[in-house]
């Protein structure tokens, strides 16, 4: 298995180069070259297993054999050994179709989990193996940054630094990275919104001097295998609802992108999705773009659903690149006027290819409201801003074919949101023992400006201090 820059700049290389570089030297997003396809038989012979090691077969091709099956089982075991459900990613039913696939059961209550604690292990072992360090930079809309975090701190062979946008995530997500006081952890609050963060982390990789001199690594969904990773949730959910022998759609609240890019590399794996349903809150660039192909940027607006406060969608480069028929030239174009113009031009064909598999929604905050207060008053469930993002969407949009099960990722606790679920529904959610003294916590982070000889002379420093 070897990967390609969706921009076609960068030579092609294997599992373990991409996972240690993240972004492509030409700004592109690595691709594998083919896609792993199973058949019937294979999904089938899938069913039943545990989460850990039905990941590790989904992602074993995607290695090319970097790693032995039984190695990378042993790693998925680890990764996931302390979620707090027996399941690791359990499906609750709403209603007699629609599904909550719990990603947030693991140490940061977040799906973001899912990948990060695997790809953390992964670091270690292919750093080990080299005989190398690495310098992580990531940006956060809210759950990456503490995922991110909780994967790499205390690592002896990586540093990492965590931009988050200031003032636009809730406290407990700020508190989840901000009080991790690892001497390899460093947490910077930007003065910008997400997408300010996001960008400041492509310069830092698009400078290659400095980016080789802190040897910088990604764990934003940038990186290929964080997508990787995420496939197999969507696998097993699946195949517990009876899949290959029936379809499966999903819903998504998405901000990035990389989550539903997940889900579409697990149909392109074979396993039989009828539709993925795109869930955005007020910032809705891909609801824009599946109802009128208007891929265009507007002000990032705050919402109760931060995670989503999005309007430049790292991951969407690589379904244009598919959906181009993976002509790089043509997808580098779209991308630099995309970031020049603030609109991306999408020829008509691609367009309704996309409009074939995915159907966008977007709720604005009065509506997520209503949404959590509807879980709670029809089934008892608690469901984060985000979720309820999603369970919307999926009511408004699910298919036709009422034979088909909709499964909506349910992407964090609601502890992590507890304002916006207690004005919803009188219940505040309490956080899990673990985290129940987050509140009291120290803090340690700094805040600079938007500027990025500023961010870069930090993370610079950052990496010195414990190299020294």
């Amino acid at each position: 298995m070897r990967y390609v820059s969706t921009r076609g700049g960068a030579a092609p290389r294997g599992f373990e180069d991409i996972l240690l570089a993240g972004l492509a030297e030409d700004g592109g997003l690595f691709m594998p070259e083919t896609w792993p396809r199973l058949s019937t038989s294979d999904w089938r012979a899938l069913r039943g297993l545990p989460y850990s090691v039905l990941a590790a077969r989904l992602i074993h091709p995607f290695t090319g054999g970097a790693l032995s099956l039984e190695k990378l089982e042993a790693l998925t075991s680890q990764a996931y050994a302390g979620f707090d459900h027996p399941a690791v990613a359990p499906l609750v039913q709403l209603d007699s179709r629609l599904f909550a696939l719990e990603l947030f059961h693991g140490p940061t209550l977040a799906f973001k989990d899912m990948a990060l604690q695997l790809l953390g292990l992964l670091f270690d072992h292919v750093l080990e193996k080299r005989g190398e360090r690495i310098t992580i930079v990531g940006a956060t809309s809210g759950d990456t940054g503490s995922a991110a975090i909780e994967a790499c701190r205390d690592r002896a062979a990586i540093d990492i630094v965590i931009l988050h946008p200031e003032g636009r995530t809730s406290e407990v997500q700020r508190r989840q990275m901000t009080t991790v006081l690892s001497p390899n952890v460093a947490n910077l609050a930007v003065q910008g919104s997400f997408d300010d963060c996001q960008d400041l982390v492509k310069a830092m990789f698009a400078d290659i001097p400095f980016r080789t001199e802190v040897r910088l690594a990604a764990v934003n969904s940038i990186n290929w295998v964080r997508i990787a990773a995420q496939i197999p949730y969507y696998a097993y959910a699946a195949l517990a609802l009876g899949a290959p022998d029936r379809p499966v759609a999903f819903s998504v609240p998405t901000g990035n992108f990389g989550n539903v890019m997940a889900a579409w590399a697990a149909r392109a794996m074979g396993l039989p999705i009828a539709r993925l349903i795109v869930g955005s809150n007020r910032n809705d660039i891909l609801t824009r773009f599946l109802a009128g192909n208007d891929m265009s940027m507007r002000p990032v607006e705050p919402s109760l659903s931060p995670s989503m406060d999005i309007q430049v969608s790292s991951n969407f480069e690589r379904l244009l690149f598919e959906l181009l028929g993976r002509d790089a030239a043509t997808t580098a174009e779209a991308m630099r006027r995309f970031r020049s113009e603030g609109r991306m031009p999408v020829p008509e064909a691609a367009w309704q290819a996309a409009r074939g598999l995915f159907d966008g929604f977007a709720l604005d905050d009065a509506g997520t409201l209503a949404e959590i207060k509807t879980l709670w008053r029809r089934g008892g469930y608690l469901a984060d801003p985000h979720t309820a993002v999603g369970t919307a969407a999926a009511r408004a949009l699910a298919p036709a074919d009422h034979g088909i099960p909709v499964v909506v990722a349910a992407t964090a606790h609601p502890a992590k949101f507890p304002d916006a679920v207690a004005e919803a529904t009188g219940e505040r959610p309490p956080l899990p023992a673990g985290l129940a003294d987050l509140y009291e916590r120290p803090e340690r982070f700094n805040v600079l400006p938007n500027e990025l000889a500023g961010i870069e002379a930090f993370v610079r420093a950052h990496a010195r201090r414990n190299i020294a």
